[in-house]
């Protein structure tokens, strides 16, 4: 029985990461996770059940229920921005940004995007392995915001939020792209990560890692001579876009 079980976690694992796998195919990835930073080497492990760090998260979840349940614009935020496939988070940036960002408006913009998100990201799939936090929706037995995606993510570990680090690695690109605009990006890029909380998907503590393992990641792409050529590109469409 112990034996069936273990081959049932490892088949749901393999499910999730060939999932993924195809949501990353159109990425020219910078680096490999093997070449990027290991945060599993550098920061600390999800807070233990019980412990003063752990009280915050429960303290902070039960915050999120109350917003999700009485405040229909953040609810409806989270759930928009719940959706983490590239052309939505452009979608959802492009205002703070200032123009329409698209594969069709701005291909250069979109193309960075693209690779260093996905690069970035992809260095998370392992640590949600590694340390099989649960996440609060199934710590709790509670439903969340975005019932249908339940089943699918029960199985994935919550820490860190890679959803969160979506968000905060096209803050941080953005708003080297369009410095004037930094302030309303990162704004945007901050919320990305509360909409887990609020969502019920996440912890705190997921949440803040992410935006962690998102700033060194991103500094570690900037060393990548292909990562400096395509952000010339995209700056240099930046500056004619009308």
């Amino acid at each position: 029985m112990k034996r069936l079980l273990t081959l049932i976690l490892l088949l749901c694992s393999a499910f999730t990461l060939s999932a993924q796998e195809n949501d990353y195919a159109d990425a020219n990835l910078y680096y490999t996770p093997e070449q990027m930073p290991d945060m599993t080497k550098w920061l600390p492990a999800p807070p233990a059940v019980g412990s003063p760090a752990f009280k915050c998260d429960v303290a902070v979840y039960e915050a999120g229920k109350i917003i999700r349940q009485t405040d229909a614009e953040a609810a409806a935020a989270a759930k928009a921005q719940s959706n983490n496939k590239i052309p939505n988070i452009c979608k959802q940036f492009s205002a703070a940004f200032g123009y329409e960002i698209s594969a069709q408006t701005t291909p250069q913009i979109y193309l960075l995007l693209n690779d260093a998100i996905i690069t970035c990201v992809k260095t998370v799939v392992e640590p949600k392995e590694y340390y099989a936090r649960p996440r609060p929706y199934v710590y709790f037995d509670a439903s969340t915001l975005m019932p249908d995606t339940e089943g699918r993510l029960h199985k994935q570990g919550s820490y860190p939020s890679g959803h969160t680090l979506r968000g905060w690695v096209a803050a941080l690109l953005l708003s080297e792209i369009n410095p004037a605009a930094a302030d309303d990006l990162l704004k945007l890029g901050y919320q990305y990560g509360q909409s887990r909380i609020i969502s019920g998907y996440h912890w705190q503590s997921d949440v803040d890692a992410a935006r962690l393992v998102a700033a060194g990641a991103v500094a570690q792409i900037h060393a990548h001579p292909r990562f400096v050529k395509q952000m010339k590109r995209a700056k240099r469409e930046f500056k004619h876009l009308p």
